[in-house]
């Protein structure tokens, strides 16, 4: 049987730290086609996560054709298996797709965003991703040539 606990909450004391919420844009790199971690550029370009003790930080891209997800950050192998999985989860080459104009990857692309999602929270703790021991931010790239995608990260907590 599990703990369960019970969490109240009250009307801070001028001697509580103040809620804080900070918001970036980041843009990453351009990735090829696949799954990618992108765990490092996020902390790495977002300093502001480390002045929040308690708090969640929302990733949400601003695209219709790559996804986020969190999963197993160490074996390459698991990143290859989500897209070999998703490429025949959504094929390029079913026949009933009618918006191709962008070429047969761009509608298999933006079914892939929809089933894996554009956003993901994570607990922020000591002012640091309070992440699983085997945890990643994926970046989920479903377009042969996608470019470079655009990330608002915002952090909000105390």
């Amino acid at each position: 049987m599990g703990i369960l606990k019970f969490f109240t909450f009250e009307k801070p004391s001028k001697a509580d730290k103040a809620m804080k919420i900070f918001q970036k844009e980041l843009a990453l790199p351009p990735f090829p086609r696949g799954f990618h971690l992108i765990t490092g550029h996020i902390v790495d370009n977002f300093p502001k996560i480390g002045e929040i003790e308690a708090g969640m930080l929302q990733a949400w891209i601003k695209h219709t054709s790559a996804g986020l997800t969190i999963n197993e950050n160490a074996d390459p192998t698991v990143r290859k298996d989500f897209e070999t999985f998703s490429n025949d989860l959504v094929p390029e080459d079913y026949a009933h797709f009618i918006h191709t104009y962008e070429g047969p990857d761009d509608m298999p692309a933006h079914l892939k965003s929809s089933i894996f999602g554009v956003s993901v929270q994570i607990p922020i703790s000591s002012g640091k991703l309070n992440l699983g021991t085997w945890q990643g931010i994926y970046l989920g790239e479903f377009r042969n040539h996608g470019g470079s995608r655009k990330l608002v990260l915002t952090a909000w907590g105390a």
